[in-house]
C-alpha cells in the first residue's frame, strides 16, 4: 500500500551543483586574496607627507575644468576605483573629465597632531593649487565623498581658489542629527564619553576602533552583508562586488589624532560649522561664504548619513545655482556600482566648460 507524504510538495529538491558553488564561493570570498583595487591609469602629480595627488588624465578631453576628488579621512579612497566598468573615476574620465584624487595617505603615530587646519589649509588648499596648474584651466570642480564632502565644504568657504562648481555626495554638515547607539550620541555631548583623554593616550584613533564605530553605527545592518553573501554565493558577479565592498569596508586607516578631537568637539559636539563659528588657518569657516554651484546628492537607503545632516546646506550656502537630489542607493553603493560618476557627468557637463 503507498503512503502519501502530505509535505512532501512543500519541501523543494535540494540542487546539489548550485549548493556545492555556493559553499565554495563562501570560503573563497572570506579565505581568498583580496580583489585588486585601483585600475585606472594615473600619475602622481605632487605629494605631502602621507598625502599624494593623483592624476587621471581623460581618454579624450571634452572639458575644460577639471574634477578634484576630496575622500573621507576615515577610508581609504579606492572605493572611487573599485573596478572596471563601476569605478567612478574610470567613467569620468571615459566621459572626457580631467580627473584629480587627493590621497591622505595613512597616518602615523608621528602625524598625531596634524590637525583639520593642517589637512585643509596645508594639505588640500596646496592640492588643489597644484591641480589647477597641471591641468592648465582657471577653474576648478571640488567634489567630496562623505566626510570629504565636509571637508570640501569647509575648504570652499575660505578658498581663494577659483572653485567654480562645489559637488557633495552623502555629506554631514548638520551635526546635530545622529545615527548610532543614542548612548554614545548622549556621551559624547554631556562629556561622559571623554575623546581627549583617549588621544591624550593613544595618540590617533586606531583602525579597529574606526572599523568598530562603523559598524556600532550600522548594526544590525552590518551584519546582514554576511547573510546576504550566503543567499547569493551561487552568482560569481555578486561575489566578486561583494569581496570588493568587504575589502574596502575592513580595510580602515588610523585617524590622526588631533584632527579627530576637532571632528568630535568642534563638529560633532558643538555642530561649529552649521552655526558659522568653526574657524580653519585663522579663518572663519561661514558656508555663507560659499558662491560657487553647488550640488548635493543624498542616498535613500543611506544607514550612514541622514538627508536632515546633508539637506541644511542648501540653505546655508550663497550659491545661486544650487541642486538637491536624492539617489535610491545607499551609501556605499553610490560608489561601489559607478553611480556616482554618472550623476556627477549629468549635473556637472553642462557646468565644465565643454570644449
Amino acid at each position: 500500500m503507498a503512503i502519501e507524504t502530505p509535505f512532501k510538495n512543500l519541501i523543494p529538491e535540494l540542487n546539489y551543483e548550485k549548493e556545492t558553488n555556493r559553499w565554495k564561493n563562501v570560503v573563497k570570498a572570506l579565505t581568498g586574496p583580496a580583489p585588486k583595487m585601483g585600475h585606472s591609469p594615473r600619475n602622481e602629480v605632487w605629494r605631502k607627507n602621507k598625502s599624494v595627488l593623483w592624476h587621471y588624465p581623460a581618454k579624450q578631453k571634452k572639458y575644460e575644468i577639471p574634477l578634484f576628488f576630496v575622500y573621507s579621512l576615515f577610508n581609504k579612497p579606492y572605493i572611487l576605483d573599485v573596478a572596471p566598468k563601476t569605478s567612478v573615476i574610470e567613467g569620468l574620465t571615459n566621459l572626457g573629465y580631467e580627473v584629480y584624487l587627493l590621497d591622505w595617505g595613512t597616518p602615523g603615530y608621528e602625524d598625531k597632531k596634524i590637525g583639520l587646519d593642517t589637512y585643509i589649509d596645508k594639505y588640500l588648499r596646496t592640492a588643489v593649487k597644484r591641480a589647477i596648474r597641471h591641468s592648465g584651466a582657471d577653474e576648478i570642480t571640488v567634489v567630496g565623498y562623505c566626510l570629504g564632502g565636509t571637508i570640501a565644504s569647509i575648504y570652499a568657504s575660505i578658498a581663494d581658489e577659483p572653485i567654480k562648481n562645489l559637488i557633495v555626495a552623502t555629506v554631514p554638515i548638520d551635526f546635530k542629527p545622529a545615527i548610532g547607539p543614542d548612548k554614545w550620541t548622549e556621551g559624547f555631548r554631556n562629556g561622559d564619553i571623554n575623546i581627549d583623554s583617549f588621544i591624550d593616550v593613544y595618540g590617533n584613533i586606531p583602525p579597529k576602533m574606526v572599523e568598530g564605530m562603523f559598524r556600532a553605527m550600522q548594526a544590525p545592518v552590518y551584519f546582514t552583508n554576511y547573510t546576504m553573501l550566503l543567499s547569493r554565493a551561487h552568482d560569481q558577479r555578486y561575489v566578486d562586488k561583494w569581496q570588493r565592498m568587504n575589502k574596502w569596508t575592513v580595510d580602515q586607516v588610523p585617524f590622526a589624532g588631533e584632527a579627530y578631537r576637532q571632528l568630535a568637539n568642534e563638529l560633532f559636539k558643538q555642530n561649529k560649522l552649521v552655526k558659522g563659528e568653526l574657524v580653519i588657518g585663522n579663518k572663519k569657516a561661514d558656508l555663507k561664504n560659499i558662491k560657487a554651484n553647488l550640488y548635493v546628492i543624498s542616498g535613500s537607503r543611506d544607514h550612514l548619513i541622514l538627508e536632515d545632516q546633508s539637506k541644511p546646506i542648501m540653505d546655508l550656502v550663497s550659491s545661486e545655482d544650487k541642486t538637491y537630489v536624492v539617489v535610491e542607493t545607499g551609501h556605499v553603493g553610490l560608489a561601489l556600482s559607478g553611480l556616482f560618476g554618472k550623476i556627477v557627468d549629468q549635473w556637472a557637463s553642462s557646468r565644465s566648460n565643454p570644449l
